[in-house]
């Protein structure tokens, strides 16, 4: 699909950095939650699907995939700019094989957390399951590739760990038995305890290269502007420096992790500045709706996912920050993935 223009020299650092990049990187594996899932929830009982239109209306062939966008997703751009495939299949999908997995592969799943308290309220993967998955992935691709080149593609991969937001504006701040027992700074210490325990995990797994990702404004995501109605639907500013708060302590984890495991690579990837200027300045990215989302009421915003009968799609997502109430357009997505790209993942290639 054509996008619209985007500022100049992020576009060229992006280009040089994707020429620079082929060969380099042998696959690419993800774990985390709705903002990299490509149709796992597909596969399970859960109402958190986007395997109906109009999710997916501009993606290849106009078919939903089960990607929470009108499009691609970050880690399709991410895929298509370290040299490999231009989409990145979800390992629960019955039509995708260990060849298609062996260059690129997500195990992520729309509504989960790094709390496993946070999959329940959905009943979506936990990560502890998706690193159960991938467990089996090394073995299939042993089989596959054999073991000398199974061992080469497990090292040189590059891993994405995505989530975060779930855990608080479907878990913390929606039920109460988190809130009972932690504040919300506890919270925060747990679930970083979380992410420590998962990239050692991966580590132990043989991932070197590994990039953590921060979480966005929470705040400013259409479902959190429509309930903040008294101060005239503009970001919910506590739950911005929730989210900033918490990407500092991640990038904390970040630097402690570089230096207690030998042979690491990790690498901190933050939405939060991105987003937070295309909110700001949408005119800058060519968009002219930020508050609302192009799968939207009009009026009122609520649903984890927008509505198959809804009538009222926008015409073009290409104009819009946000396709549905928590998730962006694929323009949108394709920003970020460029600013990962630019900002932390260059250390890769």
């Amino acid at each position: 699909m054509a996008f619209m223009p985007i500022p100049w020299l992020l576009l060229t650092q992006f280009l040089i950095l994707v020429l620079k990049c082929d060969g380099k990187v042998p696959a690419i594996i993800v774990f985390g939650d709705s903002s990299v899932d490509a149709g796992n929830n597909n596969q399970i009982p859960t109402i958190a699907r986007s395997n109906f239109e109009p999710y997916g209306r501009d993606y290849v062939g106009g078919r939903p995939t089960g990607r929470f966008s009108n499009g691609r997703v970050p880690t399709d751009f991410l895929s298509e700019a370290f040299g490999l495939r231009p989409t990145v299949p979800a390992y629960l999908d019955p039509t995708y094989r260990i060849s298609d997995f062996a260059v690129g592969v997500t195990f992520a799943s729309a509504g989960t957390g790094y709390d496993n308290a946070t999959s329940d309220v959905l009943s979506v993967i936990p990560m502890w399951k998706e690193l159960e998955y991938y467990k089996e992935y090394q073995t299939k691709l042993r089989t596959y590739l054999g073991d000398q080149k199974a061992k080469e593609t497990l090292t040189g991969a590059v891993y994405i760990i995505s989530l975060g937001t779930n855990d608080f504006l479907e878990n913390y701040y929606t039920l109460r038995d988190r809130r009972s027992q932690y504040t919300i700074e506890q919270y925060q210490v747990f679930l970083v305890g979380i992410a420590r325990g998962f990239v050692k995990a991966l580590f132990d797994l043989g991932a070197r290269k590994i990039s953590l990702g921060g979480v966005p404004p929470m705040g400013c995501l259409p479902l959190e502007r429509t309930v903040n109605f008294r101060d005239g639907n503009k970001c919910l500013e506590s739950y911005n420096v929730v989210a900033m708060q918490f990407n500092g302590k991640l990038k904390g984890l970040v630097g402690e992790l570089n230096k207690e495991l030998p042979g690491i690579t990790l690498v901190f990837s933050n939405p939060y500045y991105i987003l937070m200027q295309i909110v700001r300045r949408p005119s800058l990215y060519e968009f002219s709706e930020a508050a609302m989302a192009c799968c939207a009421t009009g009026t009122f915003e609520m649903g984890y996912a927008c509505d198959r009968f809804n009538p009222l799609t926008c015409k073009d997502a290409n104009k819009f920050v946000f396709w549905d109430a928590f998730h962006p357009t694929e323009k949108t997505n394709h920003i970020i993935a460029q600013h990962m790209v630019t900002t932390a993942l260059y250390k890769f290639l």
